[in-house]
């Protein structure tokens, strides 16, 4: 049952012969209005104050869920961020691993080629010492065997002389021997040149 404070002032009640007294019944009724009047507008304030509140709190859900909903795309993009970095980080490591890994393979070729460079020249250096040391050998023998020749025709040319010598006594003592015996011969016309001749033939 709903009452108004104006209905409960205007309410009226049948009289009796020992009923109550009417003022002191009109003035509690009125009191009660005054009270119920002041009732009803405490709880219309405390009703805006409600309804004041729960649009409040409507707006401070829309706000928490937006704000939710703000941390949840900030997570989000954080981990996204996150993630992204990672890959980047990967990826940049593994770029750099394989530049390493290049880097030191091209350094393993060129260290390589060196090696087989020096190798090569050591072979040379080794052909070229022993180049020199053949000709070396060569020329030596070559010396050795001009100076023997030289003393076989040093031998040769004193033996030749040895025996001209001996063949011009000869012929001498001969040609002596001959005149001895043949003192009353005349002798051919030019026999004496023809003697230095074969004297200076042998």
């Amino acid at each position: 049952m709903n009452l108004t404070a104006l209905e409960i002032k205007q309410r009226t009640f049948e009289k009796s012969l020992r009923g109550y007294d009417i003022s002191e019944v009109n003035a509690f009724l009125s009191s009660i209005a005054t009270e119920w009047e002041h009732i009803v507008g405490r709880i219309k304030d405390q009703e805006r104050e409600i309804s004041q509140l729960r649009d409040k709190l409507k707006h401070y859900e829309r706000v928490e869920e937006a704000l939710h909903e703000t941390l949840q795309t900030a997570k989000e993009n954080a981990e996204q961020r996150i993630e992204t970095a990672r890959k980047e980080a990967r990826s940049k490591v593994e770029t750099a691993e394989m530049e390493a890994e290049k880097i030191l393979q091209d350094v393993r070729v060129q260290r390589q080629e060196i090696r087989q460079s020096i190798l090569r020249l050591l072979e040379r250096r080794e052909e070229i010492i022993r180049g020199i040391g053949s000709y070396i050998d060569t020329a030596q023998k070559s010396l050795q065997s001009f100076s023997r020749d030289d003393s076989d025709i040093y031998a040769l040319t004193h033996d030749d002389e040895k025996i001209r010598s001996e063949k011009k006594a000869r012929r001498s003592e001969q040609k002596k021997n001959d005149q001895a015996k043949e003192t009353e011969k005349v002798a051919a016309p030019g026999s004496e040149d023809l003697d230095d001749i074969l004297d200076e033939l042998d």
